[in-house]
């Protein structure tokens, strides 16, 4: 078997290995990353290590990981919140922690799974292989609306939309620090960082436009409930725009805070409403769906609003 050979560097001491691999590589979660490290995958010059293993600063391993190539969708039972549905598309109301299509680690429990079973394997062949029916996606531990397309007539008009940013998507989120305005707008170009492939940046290097607009809800000693509307999508767009204002999202271990937050593990974000043209009716479909447990549970936990 082919192998994927990956090399993590702990830049700061302190945090469990599997916590750290769960950072620096995408779509890994840390019970993905503890059965690597059970099955020996994951090595410190040579030696295997223990899951609950605490990391110093300048630790290097090595992680071994099978091609992706090698794993194919299959369907799977499992349930979806399918807030829309007809022949051409469906919106699905994605739960926190689940990872939309294939990644290291995680080659079954997807959302492409999920759909495949659904849809009887009836969805778009425009994303490949791995992606049938992705339109766009969110990042596993953001919940909230998505779009998957049941054929490539569905496909290509909503990419369309897309590209020229009239598929409107708006995100709820919880940040660290108080806003000192009511709005704004982050109009900041987003590439791939220069030193840690594995997260993205602000940067004129390689990089492509991207804009924010933001709104406060409402402020809590030392964290703002906001609402995002995506001008653009480029990869952790809102949680890069964020940090780039010293507010990054609660929870967020690769651009904000290395440890849990509130009880929680992974950015506090919410993808609310969605807003399209049908691709074939012609018709304005605009969705919502309630914030989840999850969420409430940390408003509730920040206290009284300011």
């Amino acid at each position: 078997m082919d192998e994927n050979i990956l090399f993590i560097t702990a830049k700061e001491g302190g945090d469990r290995i599997d916590a750290l691999l769960a950072c620096n590589i995408e779509g890994l979660s840390r019970s993905a990353a503890q059965k690597l490290i059970e099955n020996g995958a994951v090595t410190m010059g040579g030696a295997k290590i223990k899951k609950n293993y605490k990391c110093s600063a300048g630790d290097s391993f090595e992680v071994i990981m099978p091609e992706l190539s090698e794993h194919h969708p299959f369907p799977e039972n499992i349930p979806l919140d399918i807030v829309y549905e007809d022949d051409d598309l469906l919106v699905i109301n994605k739960p926190r922690g689940m990872v939309v299509h294939q990644a290291p680690g995680h080659y079954e429990g997807t959302l492409v799974n999920a759909l495949l079973y659904h849809c009887n394997g009836k969805l778009s062949t425009i994303g490949g292989e791995d992606r049938p029916g992705i339109v766009h996606r969110i990042d596993k531990d953001t919940s909230g609306l998505i779009i998957a397309a049941k054929n490539d007539f569905a496909h290509e008009k909503l990419s369309a939309q897309l590209a020229d940013h009239s598929l409107s998507r708006t995100y709820e989120a919880v940040v660290r620090g108080n806003m000192k305005e009511n709005s704004g707008m982050v109009d900041k170009p987003i590439g791939r960082h220069p030193v840690d492939r594995k997260r993205m940046a602000v940067t004129d290097i390689h990089s492509r436009p991207a804009v924010t607009y933001w709104e406060l809800i409402a402020n809590y000693k030392g964290y703002s409930h906001i609402r995002c509307r995506l001008k653009t999508g480029r990869t952790h767009q809102i949680r890069v725009h964020m940090a780039s204002l010293n507010h990054p999202l609660l929870g967020d271990y690769t651009y904000g805070s290395p440890s849990p937050e509130k009880g929680l593990e992974g950015q506090c974000l919410h993808a609310r409403e969605l807003r399209f043209v049908h691709p074939r009716s012609g018709e304005l479909v605009e969705l919502q769906c309630p914030l989840p447990q999850y969420f409430n549970d940390v408003l509730s936990k920040l206290g009284p609003q300011l």
